[in-house]
């Protein structure tokens, strides 16, 4: 007979293997806001989310008492206009950990702290302060006994990186080559992540057309239009590993291993000017969820299969202060009204609800100005090739109405965005459909998406979309293998 304490290992074991991939996404929190929300609203949206990870620009106290007791595990920035002083003297640096980390632990879970925000890249001036700043904090951390619940780095942008394309051919510019020797060192002495702002749009559109936009959205490439780094031969399917993968490598190009990368910030604007045609609402909803399901299916990236990519979206609220074209302003999945422009899901797909209708909130409907004759040829493709699900529109049924078109096509529309968008599927029909986030749905009518909907063939964001991937799958058993040797031993243990 196996003994009590025998049995309970062999539980906590094999509960190890089920959840073997411990990958998150967390959100950020911006401040840019003119009219932003309370933060227990804030706080209360977080957890209406489930998500479990945020990160905050500055220390607001107010979203700091408000995030505590939650087990939200925290990062709060230095902004980059307290660098200066936090970088030239060890009792500032003292005093800021005191008051803005130390004074919250251990009912707020502070884990990190983002030094600055790009510096390198957006305030250069500043650079030679940076590596003293993270001396200091850490000193800090030490004596306030918090160094081994905080860590700390510092968020550098993909911008660092002059070429991240073949990855393997990626090196930080050498403009900065002493001070990133510096902070990797940092990093590597005590156990921290570099931060990477891996920011595809900003990629895709200052590419010009070389990459395609599938590749930027984790859409599904044409068999003829496959990327490959040549001097590794790995395939690429999205821009988002080739970045992270990119910051692997430069960081090799310096002689350092073993420092995981996280990704601090990575999103899309849904609106943009007229010369920014690619942000928009379903851009930013098919990057966003794209990127979720691949973070949180935990298969790395091709240099690093079985790396965790901890990723926090870009960002929670749009940020109606922030300088720039339209598209800075709008990079946040709600408006700081709290009213969602789109639903994501940040659950593991092991946790998500599998009747979940996927995009909820989110419709794709017919424009109503659209000619007759469009709107009739969209709805024979949707109903046809595009393999919608029309039953509820034919005569007789809630969602048939001869006299209107536009309704009945929209309804075809929204059924096929719904079962496609994730593979690539798109609300465009010859430029006569569009995404609302007004519920179409009237009497027994019911769209995909509507919440509490079990209709139409969406599949939620936080779904996993085909098998594991055999280098996943290889990495899980190899943990559950180990974690069977560990079982055995224990074993002999409790026996001998």
């Amino acid at each position: 007979m196996v003994p009590n304490r025998g049995k309970r290992s062999i539980l906590l074991l094999v509960l190890f293997c089920v959840n073997a991939s411990g990958a998150f996404v967390g959100i950020n929190v911006g401040t840019s806001i003119s009219n932003p929300p309370p933060a227990s609203d804030i706080v209360a949206i977080l957890k209406e989310k489930q998500i479990r990870h945020v990160r905050l620009f500055d220390v607001d106290h107010e979203m700091l008492n408000a995030l505590a007791n939650t087990g939200i595990e925290v990062i709060v920035g230095v902004p980059n206009d307290q660098l200066l002083r936090v970088g030239q003297s060890r009792s500032e640096a003292a005093d800021w950990i005191n008051k803005n980390v130390a004074a919250y632990i251990p009912a707020t879970n502070i884990t990190y702290i983002a030094v600055g925000n790009e510096v390198l890249t957006t305030i250069p001036n500043a650079a030679l302060v940076l590596i003293p700043a993270l001396q200091f904090l850490q000193s800090a951390l030490l004596a306030a006994n918090l160094n081994s619940q905080v860590k700390i780095s510092s968020p550098q942008s993909i911008d660092m990186i002059p070429k991240f394309f073949p990855p393997s051919t990626a090196t930080f510019n050498s403009t900065w080559n002493s001070i990133m020797n510096q902070y990797l060192q940092f990093l590597k002495n005590y156990g921290s992540s570099f931060m990477l702002n891996a920011q595809t749009y900003y990629a895709y559109t200052k590419g010009q057309g070389i990459f395609p936009l599938d590749f930027a959205l984790f859409q599904a490439l044409n068999p003829n239009n496959q990327v490959v780094d040549p001097n590794t031969n790995l395939y690429y399917t999205n821009m988002f590993d080739s970045m992270v993968d990119a910051a692997y490598y430069s960081m090799q190009a310096l002689n350092f291993t073993g420092i995981p990368v996280i990704v601090t910030a990575s999103g899309w604007p849904w609106f943009g000017g007229s010369k920014e045609p690619d942000a928009t609402v379903d851009n930013a909803l098919a990057y966003n969820s794209n990127l979720i399901k691949h973070v949180l299916n935990g298969s790395g990236t091709p240099s690093q299969p079985t790396a965790q990519i901890n990723t926090y979206i870009f960002e929670l609220f749009n940020e109606d202060l922030r300088p720039g074209p339209i598209s800075e302003k709008n990079w946040g999945i709600m408006y700081p009204n709290k009213t969602a422009l789109y639903t994501l899901s940040f659950e593991h797909p092991d946790e998500s609800d599998g009747d979940s209708t996927g995009l909820v909130g989110v419709f794709c409907v017919a424009n109503s100005s659209a000619p007759a004759i469009a709107l009739k040829q969209g709805l024979d493709w949707a109903c046809g090739p595009g393999s919608a699900n029309c039953s509820a529109i034919q005569p007789g049924q809630p969602c048939y109405d001869s006299n209107n078109i536009a309704a009945v096509a929209s309804y075809a529309y929204n059924d096929y965005y719904h079962r496609t968008q994730a593979n690539g599927g798109t609300c465009n029909f010859n430029n006569t459909a569009m995404i609302t986030t007004t519920d179409p749905s009237h009497g027994l009518c019911i769209f995909a998406g509507r919440s509490g909907s079990s209709k139409g063939g969406g599949i939620s964001p936080g779904s996993a979309l085909g098998p594991i991937s055999p280098t996943n799958l290889a990495s899980a058993f190899q943990l559950c293998w180990l974690s069977y040797l560990v079982t055995v031993l224990l074993l002999l243990l409790f026996y001998y």
